[in-house]
Parts: structure tokens; sequence; C-alpha cells
């Protein structure tokens, strides 16, 4: 898989690209991700990349120009399955759509900034716009961030133990049961004793009974 990111603060992204899980894609070759810094498209000297909105407001508004700049150039280099803008009233990042994702072969993330973007860029140059929450931040990199680990760590061979992505929450339609380690007796606080049996039938049962009792509560709009 291959990802290009735009944006015009390119150091937010330094960090949550270059530790843990995405790093360790990055090591194996199984992903390769390119930063692309939106002010080298500009046209100015002064590297412009907002201006004032039309009709007067509040906050000024990423400009189309650059923004078409650069993905023109990508597109120019190779075919992509989704040019994404990552925006506060997108559709709701959710493992689903993360699981879609994780088979496409190249995406563009377009990470939006100030006021947002100007309207034609969400009309003519993006094919899919996601959100991770009902909140504003101050820029989409965050957000960017957070799609590439979900997408990422979907990837075959970039975790340790290929099932491990299979029994996340979510992937059932169900968050995950609680899971215990050692010691078995901490402080008086013990593990629950199915689980130390080793009979795995049971063990599995109480998984799943463990796992859509904390879905009803804690996320009852899951279950019909």
């Amino acid at each position: 898989m291959h990802i290009d990111i735009i944006t015009c603060l390119p150091g937010l992204l330094t960090g949550p690209l270059t530790e843990s899980i995405v790093k360790r894609a990055l090591d194996k070759n199984l992903v390769s991700i390119d930063i692309h810094d939106l002010r080298e498209y500009a046209t100015d000297k002064h590297r412009t990349t907002d201006d004032y909105a039309f009709g007067g407001g509040a906050g000024m508004v990423m400009m189309i120009e650059p923004i078409d700049r650069c993905i023109s150039k990508l597109k120019s280099v190779r075919t992509y399955d989704e040019i994404i803008f990552m925006s506060p009233d997108g559709n709701l990042l959710d493992q689903p759509l993360a699981n879609q994702l994780s088979l496409s072969k190249n995406l563009i993330l377009l990470c939006g900034h100030y006021k947002g973007v100007d309207e034609r860029v969400r009309e003519h140059l993006v094919s899919r716009e996601i959100s991770i929450g009902n909140y504003v931040l101050s820029g989409g990199e965050l957000p960017a961030a957070v799609l590439c680990d979900a997408v990422i760590r979907l990837l075959p061979g970039v975790l340790g133990d290929e099932s491990s992505a299979l029994t996340d929450s979510f992937q059932d339609g169900m968050v995950s049961p609680p899971v215990y380690t050692r010691p078995a007796d901490y402080k008086g606080w013990g593990v629950p004793p199915v689980l130390l049996s080793g009979h795995q039938a049971k063990i599995e049962a109480w998984k799943e009974e463990q796992a859509e009792a904390r879905t009803r509560k804690r996320r009852p709009g899951m279950i019909g």
C-alpha cells in the first residue's frame, strides 16, 4: 500500500507515523507514506495556501489552486483508489470502513485546516470525506494519522499475530471482552476461573457472553 498525505503542517505527522505499528509496517516495506507540504505547490513568493472567504465571515479558507496542483502531480505518477478529505462532517470512520480501505493500493489523504477548504475541492477533487468524530480539531493531520493507523494495522504481515486484528473490538459488530494477564491474583483481585480452566470451549463461550454484555452496556446501538 502507498499513502500520500497533503498538509500545510507536515511536522504534525512526524511522530505518529514513525512509531509503533506504523513504523513496523514501514520497516517491512508493507506500506510507504509520503508527506507533501502544500506550501510547495503555492504560486506566490509567500507560499500562500489560504485566503479570505468570498462573502465575508471569520476564518481563512484553503485555496483550491495549490491543492489541485498537488493532487494533479500525484495522479500523474499513480492511480488512486480514493482521494480522501479529512473533514469533521465526513462519513464517520468505523471498523468496516477501515477494513474496506485496507484493501486499497494507493490513497491520498488531504488534511484540512483553518475554516476548511474551497468547496470546489470537495465537489471536484476528492472521492470521499471521512471524519473521526463529531468534534472539530485544528486541522486534519491528527485524523489522517488515526486513519493511517487504523488501516495499516490490518495489512497482512504488519501484526505479529495475524489473528490479532480479527479479534479487535468492532470486527464482529461487538466490543472486545475483558482480558487478563499474570499474576492470576493481585491484591486479592482475581481472574475469572474459567480463563484458568484450560477448557477452550468454555473460555470461548465466556468471551462471547462478556463481549455481548459489554456491548449492550457500552455501545447499545450496535446490537439490534
